[in-house]
């Protein structure tokens, strides 16, 4: 990848995001409802109401507060949440580790036991392990994250207790050092794995289906031809067919972010779902519109991320 391409590439992130950033600003505006009151409440005065309004710039014409908004945003300032009372920014930062955790989990968990499930099931192909995969891949998509969570929950937390319920970790026990880090794990264990699900079933049939065709095309007959190991006949082939996988994982971060608001919700993880959530349920704007800047910006970055990830898994391709 030519370092001019990689610039013109970084060039397109900022109207990109500041598009996205316009149309959630008009999208939050021409929501019904009326955030003064969820902010004031239904039984206030209309003396209060108009305080309120001035008191958060409400009173003004929406594109001056888009201006005004779009400016502080240039300047590193995400504004205050209304409801919280404090700088958006660290409200964000306080909670994005929890999220990055859990998504992290999920993304790895999902990448690699997808890849592992679509090679056995190439290598098998119409065999019962290819159709076993298959049937679980096609079940596990279909699923909606927000019912598995529940169904999770009532069934391998509540059921057994081999996990908890909520929370990130035990509030019983003050622990530090290696034990607080093996209880974190074991209640991020249930969460990450139930937002895997629907990325490790799309990942496990794009595997599957892409070293199907590799398996089949003339360089690898002339590769076992020359007596090279299945193995690495195996290995060569899933280089090619990883291609479309990338693409995908990298496209589907904004999808990833939206089930962990869902799984989040589920097993009381504190992370940026809740606060989303809340924000949504009270009209909180600016920390509604610092989520969503974060999320398209990770978004256009993951993006950028896997076009240079194509040129190192496939040398053919060049970027000028």
């Amino acid at each position: 990848m030519s370092p001019r391409y990689l610039l013109r590439r970084l060039a397109h992130v900022v109207p990109a995001v500041a598009g996205i950033l316009v149309v959630a600003f008009v999208v939050i505006q021409a929501a019904p409802g009326d955030p003064v009151l969820a902010l004031a409440g239904q039984h206030g005065d209309a003396a209060y109401h108009a305080f309120i309004r001035q008191k958060f710039g409400l009173d003004r014409p929406v594109f001056e507060q888009l201006f005004v908004y779009a400016g502080n945003v240039i300047r590193g300032d995400l504004g205050h949440s209304w409801v919280h009372g404090r700088p958006v920014a660290s409200l964000v930062a306080e909670r994005l580790p929890a999220t990055l955790l859990l998504m992290t989990s999920a993304l790895v968990l999902s990448s690699l036991a997808g890849v592992l499930l679509g090679v056995a099931a190439a290598r098998r192909a119409d065999r019962p392990t290819d159709l076993g995969v298959r049937l679980a891949a096609l079940l596990g998509y279909a699923t909606p994250s927000f019912w598995l969570a529940q169904l999770a929950a009532l069934t391998l937390a509540l059921g057994t207790g081999l996990f908890p319920v909520q929370g990130i970790s035990d509030a019983r026990g003050a622990w530090t050092g290696w034990r607080h880090a093996l209880d974190v794990l074991h209640h991020l264990a249930l969460p990450a794995l139930v937002l895997a699900a629907n990325e490790l079933a799309l990942t496990a049939r794009l595997v599957r289906a892409g070293l199907v065709d590799a398996l089949g095309a003339e360089y690898i007959r002339t590769a076992r031809a020359k007596g090279l190991p299945e193995r690495a006949v195996v290995r060569h082939a899933l280089r090619n067919a990883l291609l479309p996988v990338v693409t995908v994982i990298g496209g589907r971060v904004g999808m990833l972010f939206t089930g962990a608001v869902l799984v989040e919700t589920v097993f009381a993880w504190p992370g940026l779902g809740q606060l989303l959530l809340s924000s949504v349920q009270t009209r909180d704007t600016p920390v509604l519109l610092g989520l969503f800047l974060l999320v398209s910006g990770a978004v256009v970055v993951t993006n950028l991320l896997t076009d240079m990830a194509y040129a190192w898994l496939d040398p053919r391709i060049r970027y000028e």
